[in-house]
């Protein structure tokens, strides 16, 4: 077996190999820098930044209010941290629009990560303290479901009444889809996640009462309308992405200003776009029980979204609400990126280091609340518990043979009958097979 020398002792070719598929995803590369700059360490520069503005405000500003003390303290202390993490955490899977963007939300979900760890072992009081320290508005909140009613006269449906369920929690749900999608970038996984979650609200209905909702509210508002049309918008957009041809040119090489403002805006868009195949006809137990593991964590995720503002006692509106879920959002994209490399590709054995940070903070989400929660999950019906995971494991098994069954019975036709149409050449037909067959071993075994 071919070996590589390193160091003091020898690396075989399978470990050059494993070590080199995990840096893919893990710590990615900037390729064909042209604006040496940015991309340069600077760290000599940063450390005397960092040390100059320290020493501004401690000697500056005036430490007589221990509020205010507190508050420039933690801030500073998150962003010189913030600081360590563009020096030393990886890239992560992407590097647009620059690496340092996405160590930053690798160092912010570790800082929440330990920060959850801590909010572990306060008691109930200390917790409310921290949060009426946060924002002493909080004294005052009160829940949505102890001042709302839901699912209430469900048979009176006119247009007054659906037209106000079009609020801005509508769109958000729509477009929240529609980023959905662009991460999954798979109609039968998006569309099993969105109906397996209207099953989730219907089996935790007992202990949330703000799931409880009239039927043509979740089946036609919620499923079909914003869930369907967020589905739709974010995979047409996936489509647009894989069919454009990616060729970047240098913007010193673009003379025109209104060129070089295009090319600093296109910095913000993908480098590139995978091709995205979750399973295939010869797809290990592992590989299908990776997926439904990686449904599982979804819905967790996102039930705990709705545990957290009812255990904790914090409006839908609040910052700690739409701040948590736009943070969980942003770390996802990587998150599922490194998870779908680690499921698809046979030569990466471990998942990378934003996907395990990911799968912590959702589990010590979850422990959270089951510890602050104890009254509310001490009525928790076992049984519809495992309803709603058998549930879950038939529903996604059916979406897992229905994807399979239809990459076996209608992609590989379609693009062949496409090519027959196109060229009517024999050998260009069966050059296209070739090149099909290609393009899903590439993308199946190399992401």
């Amino acid at each position: 077996m071919a070996s590589v020398y390193s160091g003091s002792h020898t690396l075989s070719k399978d470990d050059v190999n494993y070590r080199m598929h995990f840096r893919m995803i893990n710590e990615q590369q900037v390729e064909d820098i042209t604006i040496d700059f940015f991309y340069k360490p600077h760290t000599i520069t940063l450390l005397t930044c960092t040390v100059l503005s320290l020493m501004y405000f401690a000697f500056t500003r005036d430490d007589g209010n221990p509020d205010s003390n507190l508050w420039v303290g933690l801030i500073l202390v998150i962003s010189f941290f913030l600081v360590i993490s563009v020096l030393a955490f990886p890239n992560g899977p992407f590097t647009r629009p620059h690496p340092a963007i996405w160590r930053i939300v690798f160092g912010l979900s570790v800082l929440y990560f330990l920060f959850l760890v801590l909010v572990i072992f306060l008691n109930w009081q200390q917790v409310k303290q921290l949060m009426y320290w946060l924002d002493p508005n909080l004294r005052y909140a009160k829940r949505e479901a102890d001042i709302m009613d839901y699912a209430v006269n469900c048979h009176v449906i006119t247009w007054e009444r659906i037209l106000s369920h079009f609020d801005i929690f509508a769109f958000s749900h729509f477009w929240g889809w529609g980023m959905k999608a662009l991460l999954i970038r798979s109609y039968g996984l998006c569309w099993t996640i969105s109906i397996t979650w209207e099953l989730t609200e219907l089996f935790f209905m007992h202990l949330l009462p703000n799931f409880a909702e009239c039927w043509w509210d979740q089946v036609i508002l919620d499923i079909l309308l914003c869930n369907g049309g967020g589905i739709w918008l974010g995979m047409t957009v996936c489509r647009f992405l894989e069919m454009r041809t990616y060729h970047w040119a240098s913007i010193k090489d673009i003379h025109t200003t209104t060129g070089k403002i295009k090319r600093a805006v296109l910095q913000f868009t993908p480098a590139s776009w995978t091709y995205v195949r979750w399973l295939d006809p010869k797809s290990s137990l592992q590989r299908v029980t990776g997926v439904y593991l990686f449904m599982i964590i979804w819905q967790l995720t996102e039930l705990n979204t709705f545990f957290l503002k009812h255990i904790f006692i914090f409006p839908a509106s609040h910052a700690l609400s739409w701040c948590r879920i736009l943070f969980i959002g942003i770390i996802t994209a990587p998150t599922v990126r490194q998870y779908y490399a680690y499921l698809t590709d046979t030569q990466c054995k471990r998942v990378g280091t934003q996907c395990w940070v990911f799968g912590a903070i959702a589990f010590l989400e979850a422990l959270a609340c089951i510890k602050f929660g104890q009254d509310l999950f001490s009525k928790t019906q076992i049984l519809y518990v495992i309803l709603w995971l058998l549930c879950l494991a038939f529903i996604t098994f059916l979406c897992l043979y229905g994807m399979v069954w239809f990459a076996e019975n209608y992609e590989l036709k379609h693009t062949l009958h496409s090519a027959g149409a196109s060229r009517g050449n024999f050998f260009k037909y069966c050059g296209n097979i070739h090149f099909y067959s290609k393009k899903v071993i590439v993308s199946v075994q190399n992401l």
